[in-house]
């Protein structure tokens, strides 16, 4: 599932109801589906802010157009075209427009991977329209065991008569923000299972829905709730689940689908923030003496823990980690370690502090070079952002003997004015061995908010036993692109990649 906020500025014209020029926006997203008799399909949500369009007077009433065109391809191919006019609900009044609408589309499509565009004009303004694309992939059939998108539902209520929103005898309109404000106390929950009798025959199936935090994947052990199914070709699972003690930060909304043996055969994730200040508030109340924090009393222990913390604050959390450690005394320290780890689990902070506890002191116990602590070095640093690599190389002295250049043939006649480059001939390609510097190789198959598969070369230019960081192909990490020049000292030619640089490249 997709959730964009998309807007342009609209331009003021004769045709508005007021003096202020109204912007354009709306929250899209869309999920797939398949049923046996139609195959695959999309259903795609457009939610309006009425209040940022355009109103026009009809008869006794304002209201709002919007013209949309929904575009499908593959492989250049258009295999979708939609295009409407979506008209809000009617008001008595220009200034009662302080209401969202939702609009739902579904369509039959393929499998495969497939581009999507949509594009919003407001008829009621001269402004260009606003675009989006994105490409969706789409898999299913009518033997394997799959699972569609996951919904979270902002109404469910039993169906009077069948329309678009209809499942299962009710209506379900999809909450299509990814954001979840306190007002919002539970969780509504979609989704359905396919095939998942062709594996576990006539035996039960169990659905778990669960929160858990984006950060370290902890599950929120109260907020969870298990159904057992009979096992079918088609099997709805819908659910609610109470967030009412939530506090403010980043979840997943999980859904998992397991046999009777409880092997996981399916899940989806749906992310989401959630902003709670009560739930917050009751958190930090509670006393620092009261906390994991008070165990540290050491104030020069409790200084190297603030600034241990660098590597994962954000800018304003650097700014007064510096500050802090630069200060006497002990208490504001603690309180700020406190805080530091309820706002990023709240209902276990103590755990996650322990956990990058335990990461400070790997470090400071392998990294460490006399008068350099570990967690001032390079890998120190590493370690403590992203966590303990997949995969380490570590190469004292590597020699790698390949390819290192070449040059042209010389006739080799005995008459000087003879001899010459002969351009026909093969060129004559040299072999040699080159030396490294002592170096490790991290991988790391997976960075939050990064491509798969990053890694990190560390070098001991020196060969003292210091390492520090020469390049990497993670974000916003340092990149050189002379790095396996320097790690050769210099033997391998600048447009030439070594074995190392192979090494790089595959991640081992």
């Amino acid at each position: 599932m997709l959730a964009a906020l998309m807007g342009v500025n609209a331009i003021a014209s004769d045709i508005q109801t007021n003096d202020n020029p109204k912007k354009l926006t709306a929250i899209f997203s869309y999920a797939t589906f398949h049923q046996k008799d139609i195959g695959s399909y999309i259903e795609t949500y457009l939610s309006f802010d009425a209040w940022n369009l355009n109103f026009v007077k009809s008869g006794n009433t304002y209201q709002a157009t919007v013209e949309i065109l929904i575009t499908v391809s593959q492989n250049d191919s258009i295999e979708i075209v939609k295009k409407y006019d979506l008209k809000s609900p009617a008001i008595t009044s220009s200034d009662a427009d302080r209401f969202n609408f939702l609009d739902v589309q579904r369509f039959a499509i393929a499998n495969g991977i497939h581009d999507m565009k949509v594009q919003l004009r407001d008829k009621n303004s001269a402004a260009e329209p606003v675009t989006i694309s994105q490409q969706l992939a789409i898999y299913y059939d009518n033997k394997r065991p799959a699972m569609s998108s996951v919904q979270m539902m902002s109404n469910v209520s039993p169906t009077s008569t069948p329309n678009i929103l209809s499942r299962g005898g009710y209506d379900m309109e999809p909450y299509i923000n990814d954001f979840v404000p306190e007002q919002i106390g539970t969780i509504n929950y979609y989704c359905e299972v396919y095939n998942i009798h062709s594996e576990t025959k006539d035996q039960y199936v169990y659905s778990s829905a669960y929160i858990e935090v984006q950060e370290t994947g902890r599950i929120i052990e109260d907020m969870t709730t298990t159904t057992r199914y009979e096992s079918d070709t088609v099997i709805p699972i819908f659910g609610t689940i109470d967030i009412s003690k939530l506090p403010s930060g980043n979840y997943n909304l999980v859904v998992d689908i397991r046999n009777k043996h409880n092997d996981k055969m399916l899940y989806k994730k749906v992310p989401f923030i959630r902003s709670n200040p009560a739930a917050n508030t009751a958190l930090e109340e509670t006393p620092a003496s009261l906390t994991f924090a008070a165990e540290i009393t050491d104030e020069s222990l409790m200084n190297e823990y603030i600034e241990a913390l660098a590597p994962i604050a954000n800018e304003m959390e650097r700014r007064d980690i510096y500050a802090l450690i630069k200060k006497p005394g002990i208490e504001e320290k603690q309180v700020f370690l406190y805080r530091f780890w309820t706002r990023r689990d709240a209902l276990n902070a103590d755990g996650a502090w322990r956990e990058y506890r335990e990461r400070i002191e790997y470090v400071n116990s392998h990294f460490s070079w006399p008068k350099t602590k570990g967690i001032h070095t390079d890998r120190g640093r590493v370690y403590l952002q992203y966590g303990p690599p997949d995969f380490v190389r570590d190469e004292k002295n590597f020699v790698s003997t390949r390819y290192i250049g070449g040059g042209v043939n010389i006739n080799q006649s005995s008459d000087p004015n003879e001899r010459a480059v002969d351009l026909q001939a093969p060129v004559v390609s040299k072999q040699g061995q080159i030396f490294y510097l002592p170096y490790q190789l991290w991988r790391y198959n997976n960075l939050k908010g990064d491509d798969a598969n990053r890694c990190f070369i560390f070098w001991d230019e020196f060969r003292s036993g210091f390492y520090k960081l020469l390049h990497s192909n993670a974000k916003g990490e340092v990149r050189d692109s002379l790095w396996e020049r320097r790690l050769s000292n210099n033997q391998l030619p600048e447009e030439m990649q070594g074995e190392v640089g192979d090494q790089f490249n595959r991640g081992y």
